[in-house]
């Protein structure tokens, strides 16, 4: 795949220098079709603050003190249905947990909102729970084990996988 020109006339040029080691993803930006469903998903399930709202038209929300983790807006979707399967776009937007017993709280969530999930993974370096959201975006919601208990295979390259996760498991750690 070629890549497509920045500036026109400039031809863009892969580079095999690494991204700064401390980059992040700071935040994803969803088009919804009902802020308020949505808002009732990302704040009354998964309980995440709303931070600022516009109207009916677009809101910020985050965990803990940051200004937004997620956006939504109707902008370009109001009362909008799902992409289509086989179309590009958005696969699933990963929130991750900063431990298992908030993961296990998060499943507690889902269940007492009778949301139904789409799978449950262990994947070696990380757990994760997928499911959609009301406007059919992926979400995979996740907590990563500490690096030294990643599966590595005899010459010390990364060894992911999907098993199942147990989720009777994991809901043991929930307070």
């Amino acid at each position: 795949m070629t890549p497509t020109p920045i500036l026109p006339g400039i031809e863009p040029q892969l580079t095999p220098r690494p991204i700064h080691p401390g980059t992040r993803i700071g935040h994803v930006h969803l088009k919804v079709a009902d802020l308020d469903r949505a808002l009732g998903f990302y704040c009354g399930v998964l309980g995440f603050e709303l931070k600022q709202r516009y109207g009916s038209q677009a809101a910020f929300v985050a965990a803990g003190g940051y200004h937004h983790h997620i956006g939504l807006n109707t902008w370009e979707s109001k009362n909008g249905s799902p992409p289509p399967r086989g179309t590009t776009g958005l696969f699933h937007l990963a929130i991750l947990y900063p431990t298992r017993a908030a993961l296990a709280d998060a499943l507690k969530r889902l269940i007492e909102a009778k949301m139904s999930l789409d799978g449950a993974s262990d994947h070696g370096v990380s757990q994760a729970l997928y499911l959609r959201d009301p406007d059919g975006n992926g979400v995979e919601l996740y907590w990563d084990r500490a690096e030294v208990d990643w599966p590595r295979t005899a010459d010390g390259a990364l060894a992911m996988g999907t098993q199942p996760l147990d989720l009777d498991d994991l809901l043991s750690e929930a307070a």
